[in-house]
């Protein structure tokens, strides 16, 4: 990545972690939780590897006290996780459960005792199954549903956060979930798509407003998934099914939150769910944008999918990770860049991280060099990106833990610390240290 390492960064830098809550907390039946749209999915043979469910995950919930620990150990200046809407609201709407919003008391006490800063999501995927009886994401009325539970989590929170965000990755969920049956509900259903991608961005601004309202000091923002979209081929038909993915992956949100409008293929396939004032109802001014970042992806022409394309791996002879995601370091300095020039905020890398299938050694260490590899390249080319200008204040890693990743269950790793899913425990991995290493240095200004 060249010669980047004495690229200062600046002195306020916030280096920190992410998780959520399906993937970390467990105690699923625990003080008045409802259930989610995940707990549901997870009980369908085939949807989840393994059979694995969130039932456990990382025991977090019981456990957040150790796990702020490890945080404090490695000197994160921040951490942002998302709160369990069925925990705090089991049925979606209506009676808050005192013990969930407990818990994130305490969870934020401690952290501010540790002195990271709490960044909380609101959303990371796991809707109320309730909601989701009652239409979910296709029914118009959850805009106020969310603006409701983000009116309850400001007044609660927004005494001690100072950071909140509405949504982590909401082409994920939206695109995963009706159009490739990847995701909850499971459809395959373009109709389905353009109304919830729009109902998704009426409870963003929905969710803006409530929080400025009732925690008006904080700072919002979004995290969008941030990743450039290639061809398999240069054939016109793979090159527009690329165009295409560009819009749901990359655009869709961003675009109507921040700039007022759809990307000109999607804008006519949401035209008919959309009422009058809606972009002007979904158009908020956020404070940061947070990018979510692994690898660039690949789209492919399929006139028998339902979206008329379909996903593609990555080519063979790239450069992958251990669970074969395309490792490319100048796409993400790229993307920063890009993203800077697009929409002009301060920009958090809230997102990025290496994947592998891995466990200790005879001697109980996991010396996971390709992940510190992966990390020392991209945190290089966020070096480059913001040498050629881009406004990035911050970095977090994907993971603190290794915890529930969705389809893929337990088999694949993210996290800076070992989760030993039998026993609980915690084991760093030669990643932590390095990160570690690597905010040690830059608060010093000792080269690592």
């Amino acid at each position: 990545m060249g010669d980047v390492k004495r690229t200062s960064l600046p002195h306020d830098f916030l280096w920190g972690v992410s998780t959520s809550s399906y993937q970390i907390e467990g105690a699923a039946q625990a003080d008045g939780r409802g259930p989610s749209v995940w707990d549901a999915y997870c009980r369908v043979l085939g949807h989840v590897a393994n059979s694995d469910t969130g039932d456990v995950a990382c025991d977090h919930y019981h456990r957040y006290r150790e796990d702020i620990a490890l945080m404090k150990d490695i000197g994160v200046g921040a951490y942002r996780f998302s709160v369990s809407w069925p925990r705090v609201l089991p049925t979606g709407r209506g009676q808050a459960n005192e013990a969930g919003l407990a818990f994130y008391d305490r969870l934020i006490d401690g952290l501010l005792a540790a002195k990271i800063e709490p960044w909380l999501c609101l959303y990371h995927w796991d809707l109320p199954q309730v909601l989701q009886d009652q239409g979910g994401w296709l029914n118009r009325d959850i805009a106020g549903w969310f603006g409701d539970y983000a009116q309850l989590i400001a007044t609660r929170f927004g005494d001690r956060v100072g950071r909140f965000a509405t949504f982590n990755e909401p082409s994920v969920f939206t695109l995963f979930g009706y159009g490739f049956a990847w995701h909850p509900p499971g459809a395959t259903d373009p109709a389905g798509l353009y109304k919830a991608t729009h109902h998704v961005n009426l409870a963003h601004g929905a969710g803006v407003d409530a929080l400025r309202t009732y925690s008006p000091s904080a700072l919002v923002g979004a995290i969008h998934n941030m990743q450039p979209v290639r061809p398999v081929s240069r054939t016109v038909a793979d090159e527009a099914a690329a165009t295409l993915l560009d819009e749901h992956w990359n655009k869709v949100f961003p675009e109507a939150q921040i700039l007022g409008r759809y990307p000109p293929m999607l804008a006519r396939a949401i035209e008919p769910y959309m009422q009058p004032g809606d972009l002007a109802r979904i158009c908020r001014q956020p404070d940061w944008f947070g990018v979510n970042h692994y690898s660039p992806v690949y789209a492919k022409a399929d006139a028998n999918a339902p979206l008329g394309f379909a996903w593609a791996d990555a080519p063979a002879d790239v450069p992958r990770s251990p669970i074969g995601w395309q490792m490319d370091p100048a796409a993400f300095r790229d993307t920063l860049i890009d993203v800077h020039r697009r929409y002009r905020l301060p920009i958090y890398v809230l997102e990025n991280g290496a994947g592998a299938v891995e466990k200790p050694d005879a001697a109980g260490v996991i010396d996971d060099r390709e992940r510190v590899g992966y990390l020392s390249d991209y945190t290089d080319a966020l070096r480059e990106a913001i040498a050629a200008g881009a406004d990035v204040r911050g970095y977090f890693v994907w993971s603190l833990l290794d915890n529930f990743e969705w389809g893929a269950g337990y088999d694949n790793r993210f996290g800076l610390f070992y989760v030993d899913y039998q026993t609980q425990r915690r084991i760093p991995k030669a990643s932590a240290r390095w990160y570690a290493q690597l905010i040690r240095s830059e608060r010093t200004g000792v080269a690592r």
